[in-house]
């Protein structure tokens, strides 16, 4: 059986490390993952969706470390939504 040209050697699911990715790549990557999560929920084998868990938090950590002061709107604080009740 030949092996699968997109796997990865080091057991790491496809893609471009995320801190490899310039920012328009890394927010184009997030896009994606986010549109197909409810599909590979729904329908995604269960190594589809660990592959799937894995991509998007090394992806959403990433985000995160380069945006540590990103503006948090108040709507989605717990404070902001008890005020919403």
């Amino acid at each position: 059986m030949s092996e699968d040209p997109d796997s990865e050697k080091d057991g790491r699911p496809h893609g471009v490390a995320p801190h490899e990715l310039e920012e328009h790549q890394l927010i184009r990557e997030l896009e994606t993952i986010h549109r197909t999560r409810h599909d590979t929920l729904l329908h995604g084998s269960p190594a589809a969706l660990a592959a799937h868990n894995t991509r998007m938090a090394e992806l959403e950590g990433e985000f995160l470390r380069r945006h540590p002061e990103r503006m948090v709107a108040p709507g989605r604080t717990r404070d902001g939504a008890r005020e919403r009740h």
